[in-house]
């Protein structure tokens, strides 16, 4: 089965064509990191116009890229939310007007499913059931996978997500948008030690994040430091507030892993890409002798791979959506599948 993914919930305009939801036959992305880097993050107008002059020639790239004929395509696949609004429709109204005019099927796919999913595009799939951690810039959490359309949350950020943080931190430190790897990689320059931040770990065993503590805390570090004296001490605050994030978020993890008795464990999100993340769970993996699977580097962004993956499990269970179905802004969670 070929699946078209479409995905467009923020900055990024996504197509890509999945087969048997597992092989990426194309992939393309038309990112607005230079447009909205001017203005330190997303500005929502900005996202929906370029949106709107970008849909049309992704999909045409992602089709010509994958070598498929329209009519080999069985179904089109296109992010529902959450997300920005306008940035939502522009991707999701395309799907739906390119799946009647070309008599495809349709369904519209949680994007936060989609990004669950990235792990099963890669050679080595997780075993059921599973954690796993999706980090993003708007959303951090916790899922018990049970299969590929029952999915339940066991923790999730009461304030700010990880890489909203980053984002955050960036800006404070004047290093730009987005903040996520900027940072990363002075961290790998910089004293882990010299600043050591606060670890929210919230109630006794609670699975919950809150990362907007450490972000004031930073805030009065740098407002502590003499401006004059602030370039010299960047990548030493970079590596403190990046070792409080990643220690919360493995140990975090670590702790869902035992109470739930899993022995896979996946990552996924734009987060996934931070290295310190990465290298901190394969670390841990090896000690504990778990299963780890993460996805690509090109993978963990928003993409319409994952999108295509999830779309195509939906199809198999018969799900496919209306044309007169709507996008939604906030992430819904349904007991009986997932989201």
């Amino acid at each position: 089965m070929l699946v078209l993914g479409i995905e467009s919930s923020c900055d990024e305009t996504a197509a890509s064509v999945v087969l048997n939801g597992r092989e990426v036959l194309s992939s393309v992305v038309s990112s607005q990191i230079e447009e909205h880097a001017l203005f330190g993050g997303v500005v929502p107008e900005i996202a929906s116009r370029k949106h709107l002059e970008a849909v049309s020639d992704v999909v045409a790239d992602a089709l010509k890229e994958a070598s498929v004929d329209l009519k080999d395509i069985y179904g089109v696949a296109a992010t529902q939310g959450p997300g920005l609004i306008g940035s939502l429709l522009v991707g999701f109204c395309f799907a739906k007007g390119f799946a009647c005019a070309s008599n495809l099927k349709f369904t519209g796919v949680d994007h936060l499913h989609g990004h669950l999913m990235s792990v099963f595009l890669g050679q080595e799939v997780p075993g059921f059931p599973y954690i796993a951690l999706l980090a993003s810039g708007g959303h951090t959490s916790l899922y018990l996978v049970k299969d590929y359309l029952n999915y339940e949350i066991i923790g999730r950020t009461r304030d700010d997500a990880a890489g909203e943080a980053y984002d955050k931190v960036s800006k404070m430190l004047g290093l730009g948008y987005p903040g996520g790897k900027i940072i990363d990689d002075l961290s790998k320059k910089g004293d882990k030690k010299k600043y050591v931040f606060p670890r929210a770990w919230l109630e006794k065993d609670s699975p919950d994040f809150s990362f907007s503590g450490l972000k004031s805390s930073v805030r009065r570090l740098i407002d502590a430091i003499p401006p004059e004296n602030i370039e010299n001490e960047i990548s030493d605050i970079a590596a403190g507030f990046q070792d409080s994030v990643v220690d919360v978020l493995v140990k975090k993890s670590m702790n869902a892993m035992k109470k739930y008795g899993c022995n896979h464990f996946a990552l996924c999100g734009g987060v996934a890409a931070n290295s310190g993340l990465r290298s901190a769970l394969k670390e841990k993996s090896e000690k504990f002798g778990f299963s780890l699977y993460l996805p690509s580097l090109s993978l963990c962004g928003d993409n319409g791979s994952m999108i295509a993956c999830a779309g195509y499990y939906k199809f198999l269970n018969g799900d496919l959506g209306s044309f007169n179905d709507e996008v939604y802004a906030r992430a819904l969670f349904k007991q009986k599948n997932g989201f």
